[in-house]
């Protein structure tokens, strides 16, 4: 059975049994396996307020897709869904400036490192259809870029694709690319981001996102790029963990080169993103359909979290409103309990938590931190045109102080894990995570 709006329900003749505040006792008096939110047009909070209260019955739950994708023709009435995370996030995805964009990107050749990963594969569908002249979809993974570059072939058939397999830990392979193709407007997503396995393996992180970053943007100043955008993380603000240490230090390198190049250099920041590869959503899938348990890291641990869609859209706005060396942060609401996320999973999965599926505890792993923060105490936030993408001043770096302790990094790397953390703290005094 199903509980309609009652807008719907009357067409049919069939009675309407009462409002939101009715929904627990209707569908325990009437045995409901199964309800429907049929609010298309209403705001994200709304839906997100519906569905705390659908929460309390053991009924599954599934919602008609938004009123915008039904007029864009991408999806019908009938396409009913199952409620994701997402719609319990309470807040209206980010819109694009699509001018903007426009501007930046039509007819011009834009590289993007990292193409085949989940930001950046996003990326290369959304930039897509403000006709580059040329899109580069760089990655060190054949499988992955092959997927992408197919997928681009059928959705954008008079798009020029040139996908190149390559390590952006190879400076000179980076110059022939930059040599042959010219692009002038970078996105950097290539980058090591698993937490505990860089915690294991600090020089693959400190090559991949500090060199990788190092030697993709200093071709971009070379060959006289017009704009470089940098994909970085909420780990990188007093990191705990060698990922978010090393995601620091590549901010400063491209600060620190915007300060003489005429290249735009910029960084965007956000948080954790729902349906990434390693993010927690899946494994918590993956964990309820084998029948549990779910296992959460710390009853108290918060993360921000955003959709893949509306990363992509900030770092693709990040370039329009780049003057050079900022730091670009999203407004993403309020953070998330990580044991609520996995208690919603469960029960929009048609479960009841500690009935069905049980949640375990397994303790915070290395360099995780109880919440993830977005902006340094030193770094000064203003507004930009957008509502909702606030930018941290241009920090004062030495260039001369940066050269010398990325030359100290690099002589570490190889050593064993205490010289490469010391190296690295040398470098990021808040990193607390020293092994």
């Amino acid at each position: 059975m199903t509980i309609q709006r009652s807008l719907i329900t009357r067409s049919w003749g069939l009675p309407v049994l009462g409002d939101r505040n009715e929904i627990i006792r209707v569908v325990n008096q009437y045995q409901i396996d199964e309800i429907i939110i049929a609010m298309p047009s209403v705001p994200k909070k709304e839906i997100s307020s519906i569905i705390d209260i659908c929460k309390h019955t053991k009924a599954k739950l599934k919602i008609i897709p938004k009123l915008h994708d039904l007029i864009e023709g991408k999806v019908t009435i009938n396409a009913i869904r199952n409620v994701e995370v997402e719609d319990l996030l309470g807040r209206e995805p980010v819109k694009i400036d699509l001018v903007g964009i426009a501007d930046y990107v039509e007819d011009k050749v834009v590289l993007i490192t990292g193409a085949g990963g989940s930001i950046g594969s996003e990326l290369c569908r959304q930039v897509a259809p403000f006709n580059p002249s040329k899109l580069v979809i760089l990655g060190h993974g054949e499988n992955s870029i092959y997927l992408i570059e197919k997928e681009l072939n059928r959705m954008f058939p008079d798009l020029h694709i040139e996908p190149v397999i390559a390590d952006v830990q190879d400076k000179a392979r980076m110059e022939e690319i930059f040599r042959i193709y010219q692009p002038k407007v970078i996105f950097h997503a290539a980058a090591h981001k698993h937490v505990p396995l860089m915690e294991r393996n600090p020089a693959e992180a400190i090559k991949n996102n500090v060199f990788g970053t190092k030697n993709v943007a200093e071709c971009a100043h070379q060959f006289h790029a017009e704009r470089f955008v940098l994909v970085s993380t909420d780990k990188a603000v007093n990191p705990t963990s060698i990922m978010g240490a090393t995601k620091r230090i590549a901010e400063l390198v491209i600060q620190s080169l915007d300060r003489f190049s005429e290249t735009k250099f910029v960084a965007v920041r956000f948080g954790n993103v729902l349906g990434s590869r390693g993010s927690v959503i899946p494994h918590f899938k993956e964990q309820i359909a084998r029948g549990g348990p779910v296992t959460v890291t710390h009853p108290e641990m918060i993360r921000y979290f955003m959709t893949i869609p509306e990363a992509v859209q900030l770092v693709i706005q990040a370039g329009a409103f780049a003057a050079g060396g900022e730091i670009f942060i999203l407004d993403m609401g309020a953070p998330v309990k990580i044991v609520d996320l996995a208690t919603d999973l469960i029960r929009l999965s048609g479960f009841e938590p500690g009935v069905d599926i049980d949640i375990e505890f397994s303790g915070i792993r290395p360099g995780e931190k109880l919440y993830e923060e977005l902006l340094l105490n030193e770094e000064i936030i203003e507004n930009t045109r957008h509502n909702r993408i606030f930018v941290g001043s241009p920090l004062k770096i030495s260039q001369s102080e940066l050269e010398m302790e990325i030359k100290r990094l690099e002589k570490a790397v190889g050593e064993e894990s205490g010289i490469v953390r010391s190296a690295v703290k040398h470098l990021v005094p808040n990193f607390s995570n020293v092994g």
